[in-house]
């Protein structure tokens, strides 16, 4: 079964998060990548806790998506310790463009 007639859609900046509104968007984004690439390795917590070192309830809390307890600093970190890089551009901001776009390059 189709759907006809014109279909209205707004392309994505690359952030989810952002393009529904949500605050610390950035945080959220690289949380959710973070969480993404434990889940896609199946490690068990205790694990997670050894390969990024830290301890279990903290495993726990990103494993549930309280980033906003962690940095975004230190999230960064746990991407550089599962072996991604973080790209970082500083670049003039056109007038109307957000002060920060953060994208998940796969």
């Amino acid at each position: 079964m189709g759907v006809s007639g014109p279909h209205n859609y707004t392309e994505s900046s690359g952030n989810v998060f952002a393009d529904v509104g949500l605050g610390a968007a950035d945080e959220l984004l690289t949380g959710y990548s973070v969480r993404q690439i434990l889940k896609d390795r199946n490690l068990k917590q205790l694990e997670v806790a050894e390969l990024l070192d830290i301890k279990q309830p903290e495993v726990s809390n990103l494993m549930l998506g309280k980033y906003h307890l962690f940095s975004e600093g230190r999230l960064i970190h746990f991407l550089n310790k599962l072996d991604h890089k973080v790209f970082i551009q500083i670049s003039q901001r056109d007038e109307g463009e957000p002060f920060q776009d953060v994208a998940l390059i796969l």
